[in-house]
């Protein structure tokens, strides 16, 4: 291995076109192909900007042709050279420098390095436990280098538009204390305070508020949140929180202030003008036409309530579904009516795991006429309702749920998308966003046998439902709206309270006592009895903002160093047992050895 020797980087492996031909220039990379064409040697050199062709030749400089033999993928060179146009017929229309190549005068052997584990061009198939053991190599990769590349130009982004829209980016603490917020806290045990623990936040909520209270009046933070939870494609252990708290707002101010920082975000990192204001609808309108709260509206495929057309028909488990309170619904597969029965049962198994016990199909043939093992339990009238509430055609395929309410909106969702899948229904080139309003302020949890926020308990109800907060809580709608993209929630925030009695109304809804409320959360109730202005707030998963916009379908393809779905590093191998040493500063004993 070598020294640099005093060589200079003149340009990056990006950098170089048809107008730098005649110049001078030195390159530093890896390794990424090597080629010998008849005693010519190719090096395709890779930096994390892209790719450049140097070439050894030995009339050029025998002495460095010889010396280039020796080179193996990944290791690491600084060359200098000519720039040249390459020969007529060998340009490479796919790279940004293939109009060039450096006919190398100097070359210098910085780094050798072993054989990788892997091959590092962007075509390779790689197993995801051998991509995050060697994270290292794996963002070598010019793909993966352009996902965090692209990262940073969205932080630059999100700072730089709220910067103009009058923000202060203000740090909060990563140490804090639990708080009821839905998911497990990560608890770190304190050494100066035997047997009492912080929790690492699952979001900066109180502090933000507390910052409105401080007058601050707009924060803004880029900061890392943690939930100790199950994992999947779009969750991490510890995530990242476009967060933000705005004083003397309502909804329709933070629907204009996130909107234009969206719309700078999509400018600067994938050159797309967005058009806001955004589509809205209520939470209601959302469940009753998709059946979720995440409406992916880039296609139709709507959801249809037949309740009250099959309470009186005879079909019995409609019937007796109608009768009991629950929902009978459908949805209308337009030309679908050639799926043949292999499909229908696939498709039956697949609501299946999402608790509908079955799944009713009907295909509309010529005429008119239902193909249908439910179709005799229905009269002409019943059927003729139907097909017109569903827009039935000839050639359709209409399918049914009946079950209790979360059941059938769950299952014919899903249903929905999937058919949105099968049937190519979805644009991926398109990014169609919709705010979801007016949320449930609470729902019952049977487990706990009390009300809990559908948000969190800091949320403001909407003015006209206050007075059911303590006698039909269920009915009240809240201040809460969530930001929607291609069927994705990527955020979500709402008005908060800002009065302490209200705060502690909320407390009694939930089934908190005075004694409880007074533990956990004294210091924000006294916060709001010195001055609280209104206020409220919003945060963006980054994360997941930022795998839509690289075109991922997981969240670990745009972190630079990401968990596994059982929350471990297979690179540092954490978590790892801590020493009994350790253990026993803390004030801990284990139980396991």
């Amino acid at each position: 291995m070598e020294s640099m020797g005093g060589l200079k980087r003149s340009h990056t492996c990006n950098d170089l076109r048809a107008p730098n031909v005649g110049e001078e220039v030195t390159l530093m990379g890896w390794v990424m192909r090597r080629r010998d064409h008849g005693g010519v040697i190719f090096i395709d050199l890779r930096d994390r900007w892209g790719l450049t062709q140097v070439v050894f030749n030995p009339v050029f400089n025998e002495e460095v042709h010889e010396k280039a033999h020796s080179l193996r993928s990944e290791w690491v060179l600084a060359v200098r050279g000519k720039v040249e146009k390459r020969p007529e017929g060998m340009t490479n229309p796919n790279l940004t420098t293939g109009e060039i190549e450096v006919m190398v005068d100097e070359l210098r052997i910085l780094n050798t390095s072993l054989t990788p584990p892997f091959p590092l061009d962007e075509e390779s198939e790689i197993s995801d436990n051998l991509r995050l053991k060697y994270r290292y190599l794996d963002l070598r990769r010019l793909d993966m280098a352009a996902n965090l590349i692209m990262r940073h130009e969205a932080c630059q982004a999100i700072r730089a538009h709220l910067n103009t829209q009058n923000f202060l980016e203000v740090e909060t603490p990563i140490l804090t204390r639990s708080t009821p917020e839905g998911a497990r806290d990560y608890l770190v045990p304190s050494r100066v305070n035997p047997g009492r623990f912080y929790a690492l936040p699952q979001s900066p909520q109180l502090f933000k508020q507390l910052l409105m209270v401080a007058g601050m009046d707009r924060y803004y933070q880029i900061v890392k949140c943690f939930r100790d939870e199950d994992l999947r494609a779009d969750r991490q252990p510890e995530f990242t929180q476009i967060d933000m708290e705005l004083s003397f707002v309502e909804e329709e101010d933070i629907y204009g202030i996130t909107e234009g920082m969206i719309a700078s975000l999509f400018k600067a990192t994938r050159g797309i003008d967005l058009q806001p204001p955004f589509p809205r609808m209520t939470y209601a309108e959302a469940t009753d036409r998709f059946g979720t709260d995440r409406p992916d509206i880039r296609f139709a495929l709507e959801l249809v309530s037949l309740t009250d057309i099959v309470r009186d028909c005879g079909f019995k488990v409609f019937q007796t579904v109608a009768a009991k309170g629950g929902m009978v619904k459908s949805l209308n597969a337009k030309g679908c009516a050639d799926f043949s029965r292999k499909d229908l049962d696939d498709l039956t198994e697949y609501v299946g795991q999402f608790g509908a016990k079955g799944l009713a199909w009907v295909k509309v043939k010529q005429g008119g006429e239902w193909q249908s093992p439910i179709a005799k339990f229905f009269t002409d009238a019943e059927r003729s309702n139907m097909a017109t509430t569903l827009g039935a055609e000839e050639g359709d395929l209409l399918f049914f749920v009946a079950d209790q309410p979360t059941i059938v909106q769950q299952s014919l969702a899903e249903l929905r998308l999937e058919l949105g899948r099968r049937l190519g229904l979805v644009d991926k080139s398109t990014f169609q966003f919709v705010w979801v309003t007016d949320f449930p302020l609470l729902e019952y949890d049977n487990d706990e046998k009390r009300h809990v926020a559908v948000h969190h308990p800091f949320t403001a109800a909407k003015e006209e439902d206050i007075g059911l907060l303590l006698s039909e809580p269920g009915k009240v709608r809240s201040r809460a709206y969530d930001l929607v993209l291609n069927g994705i929630e990527i955020g979500g925030g709402s008005i908060r309270i800002h009065q302490k009695d209200m705060q502690e109304r909320m407390f009694t809804a939930l089934s908190i006592s005075p004694a409880e409320a007074k533990e956990k959360f004294d210091f924000l109730l006294k916060a709001l009895e010195l001055g609280a202005p209104p206020h409220g707030g919003i945060a963006f998963g980054l994360d997941r903002l930022m795998m839509i916009l690289a075109g991922k379908d997981s969240i670990r393809d745009v972190i630079a160093f990401p968990k596994t779905q059982k929350a471990t590093c297979p690179l540092t191998e954490a978590p790892a047992k801590a020493e009994r040493k350790q253990l026993t500063e803390l004030s801990l004993r284990p139980d396991w050895d």
